[in-house]
């Protein structure tokens, strides 16, 4: 199973071809990928340069062009295409059906992959894009368990990865209204989730106070660990008490999940984090290399030690194994 590793810039994918990446996923410094944040991502010199750097040390570089275009606003989306396709680009990453067609109609012979922010997640809608467009990878939700992705890999003829570490969205990726709704930036299409110009925290006696917007989206007592407020892993308050509705401030780590995912004919794996700086992305990487080989050599696969660079400090392993159905 290839290692797929985050990158927000060009440091962080020196970092992650040198921990071992098979392929590094990265995007340009504008609205066109969703981790559209202050001081990350690429220019189009850079995009280049790193994917040279990758190809020189035997690894792919994958851009992720993964927000949805707004309408009449289309030249920023056709342009990244394009000068994804000309740095190089093992792959494009892509979520929007119209620039899916663009990408396959005007450059035929690039490789194109199905982002996650497209929840394609049944083997009919992924059987449109391959038979479409010609797609040869989807990136699954994580809203599956595996015996789900076993029957969908087993049902397309289509590459499917699989995310293995880092921070989890609540649904279905690509219909992030809430945060949307408290900052008037989107997700899926500024590529902005919970912006930094939004967020405040506030002390409140032996309470720390978390705000993202006009809403207070979490407090936390002394001594508790204080997650980043996105809004869709806040507390609320309902008829039953308080606690979290949607998903708690943690962080995937799906290592022991790894037998599983690979029987299940998972042809990738994915660590999310562009957002991270390189000793995240060293550590991580370096940690699931490890565990991959590991499994190559039959032996078990131990705990990461990963813990310090979790959100919460806590981990979990998601719906892959949904106890809670």
């Amino acid at each position: 199973m290839e290692l797929i590793c985050p990158a927000g810039t060009p440091a962080a994918l020196r970092a992650a071809v040198d921990a071992g990446a098979d392929a590094v996923y990265c995007g340009f410094r504008d609205e066109t990928n969703a981790r559209n944040f202050p001081g990350l991502n690429f220019s189009c010199a850079e995009m280049a340069e790193g994917v040279a750097y990758a190809h020189a040390r035997g690894a792919k570089v994958l851009v992720a062009i993964n927000t949805f275009p707004r309408a009449g606003q289309l030249g920023l989306w056709h342009g990244a295409v394009d000068d994804a396709v000309a740095a190089g680009a093992d792959a494009l990453i892509l979520a929007d059906v119209g620039l899916i067609a663009y990408a396959a109609a005007r450059h035929p012979a690039q490789r194109l992959h199905v982002s996650v922010q497209a929840a394609a997640a049944n083997p009919d809608a992924i059987a449109f894009y391959v038979e479409a467009f010609g797609v040869k990878r989807v990136v699954l939700p994580r809203v599956l368990s595996v015996p789900e992705i076993a029957a969908i890999t087993r049902a397309t003829a289509c590459e499917t990865e699989v995310f293995v570490f880092g921070g989890l969205c609540v649904m279905a990726e690509g219909r992030c209204s809430l945060s949307s709704h408290a900052t008037g930036q989107s997700p899926n299409m500024h590529g902005v989730c919970s912006p930094a110009s939004h967020v405040s925290y506030r002390d409140d006696g032996n309470t720390l106070v978390s705000r993202l917007g006009d809403f207070t989206i979490n407090k936390f007592a002394k001594g508790e660990p204080a997650a980043y407020p996105t809004l869709c892993k806040g507390r609320f308050r309902t008829g039953i008490g308080a606690g979290y509705i949607f998903e708690e401030p943690v962080s995937l780590d799906a290592a022991e999940m790894l037998p599983g995912l690979k029987k299940a004919g998972v042809t990738a794996l994915k660590i999310e984090g562009r957002q991270r700086g390189r000793a995240y992305i060293a550590s991580v990487v370096a940690s699931f290399r490890a565990a991959l080989a590991a499994l190559e050599a039959g032996r078990p696969i131990t705990g990461a030690g990963l813990t310090t660079m979790t959100e919460g400090q806590t981990t979990t392993v998601g719906a892959y194994r949904k106890t809670w159905r």
